[in-house]
């Protein structure tokens, strides 16, 4: 396991700085790194490792998520509130009908094998989006229209919503029947997530500012490790609680931090972000290289022309939905553009899902699995460079 961690850090930050050398994003080095390691091309990282790879991917997300969290200004969420709510699900919606409508014409699927593919395929990630939106936050690029704040918001949410589909179509698929309670869990999941994570954060604030008051001052350091073990914490509690609530933990975490965030002083959230963004150095490496890994290159080979050219229209879908969210906002062109930009790439859902339904035994399980890993290897690239050269070009910079 020893040497797997030191080919994955190693290796995965060296391709890293490589892409970044020559005008590249680093995501792109550590998917390349990922792939080539894999079990289906060298087969250089220990099968303990792969065994853990869904766990340690999420520890990374959830790093960047509280990250998120502590660099979000509500504030700024209200004034983009209603195109931040569609962002969660009107342009998945978009991409999945995109699929329902072609996917049969192209790829020799029925209509709810297709929405089975479209479930899959449909989800942004989070893992590419949050820390570029992140960045754009602390760097002030689109603030004054809270342009990165209504993405990371709306991004957080889409996985959420497209996971719920996914599992109602698969049951469908497999012969079974949609019900309604199903649809209601998504609004459900969101609230209750929201509610719990604010709970939270509020409890955490004031142990914090007890601690404080009675002369037990809580290092900065020891306040990351609490704030990382209840995020933790919370992603349990999703896991705990599913045969009886539907609850997002992913949610709960970015609300937990944006509380501490509200409640804490100016330089305290600071300092704790700052540490969170150090953190991330070595979980971005962890995560994108796990997310190549995780990608079976073989199934490349089998999707052909057709499972790409699906995949592109079904983002002219996903662009149509994008642009029906911003309707009625402040967003000149530019900005509608970066945001289209912004929600294309493809990787961590993707590659947690896109073999169940071949798992399952679906007929569609090999095709939806081709067209998820090329989904990830052309649209995690593209979205990812679109982003990186595009922000400072479409969006303005607040200089306050």
């Amino acid at each position: 396991m020893l040497l797997s961690l030191a080919i994955i850090f190693l290796v995965g930050l060296s391709a890293a700085a490589i892409s970044e050398r020559i005008g590249l994003p680093r995501i792109i080095g550590m998917l390349a790194v990922g792939i080539t390691v894999s079990p289906y091309v060298l087969d250089l990282l220990d099968p303990s490792i792969l065994g853990l790879s869904s766990e340690l991917r999420q520890i990374a997300l959830i790093i960047i998520l509280v990250k998120a969290g502590l660099s979000l200004d509500l504030s700024d969420l209200k004034k983009v509130g209603r195109p931040a709510v569609l962002m969660s699900f009107v342009p998945a919606c978009f991409e999945i009908i995109g699929y329902v409508v072609f996917a049969p014409l192209l790829l020799g699927v029925d209509r709810i094998e297709a929405a089975v593919m479209g479930a899959v395929l449909s989800a942004v990630s989070p893992a590419v989006v949050v820390p570029r939106m992140v960045k754009l936050i602390e760097d002030r690029w689109g603030t004054q229209k809270s342009i990165p704040q209504m993405i990371l918001a709306g991004a957080s949410c889409d996985d959420i919503f497209v996971i719920v589909l996914f599992s109602t179509f698969v049951t469908m698929a497999q012969g079974g029947t949609a019900r309604a309670a199903d649809f209601l869990n998504i609004p459900v999941s969101i609230v209750l997530g929201v509610l719990l994570g604010a709970a939270v954060g509020a409890l955490l604030y004031l142990i914090f500012e007890k601690a404080f008051r009675r002369g037990h001052n809580i290092r900065s350091s020891k306040k990351v490790i609490i704030l990382l073990g209840t995020a933790f914490l919370l992603m349990s509690i999703e896991t705990l609680v599913k045969p009886y609530a539907a609850v997002s933990g992913l949610l709960a975490v970015v609300a937990m931090a944006c509380v501490v965030k509200l409640k804490a002083e100016r330089s305290v959230s600071a300092g704790l972000s700052e540490k969170f963004g150090k953190l991330w150095i070595g979980a971005e490496v962890l995560l994108f290289v796990l997310v190549g890994a995780a990608v079976d290159v073989r199934y490349t080979l089998t999707a052909g022309a057709s499972a790409l050219a699906m995949i592109f229209i079904a983002l002219a879908f996903r662009a149509v939905g994008v642009c029906l969210c911003l309707i009625g906002t402040e967003l000149n062109t530019r900005e509608r553009a970066f945001c289209v930009i912004a929600y294309l790439p493809k990787a961590t859902v993707q590659a947690a899902i896109g073999s169940v339904p071949m798992s399952l035994g679906l007929p569609c399980g090999k095709i939806v699995l081709s067209a998820a890993v090329l989904a990830i290897i052309i649209t995690a690239p593209l979205g990812a460079i679109g982003i990186d050269r595009s922000y400072k070009k479409l969006l303005g910079h607040d200089v306050q």
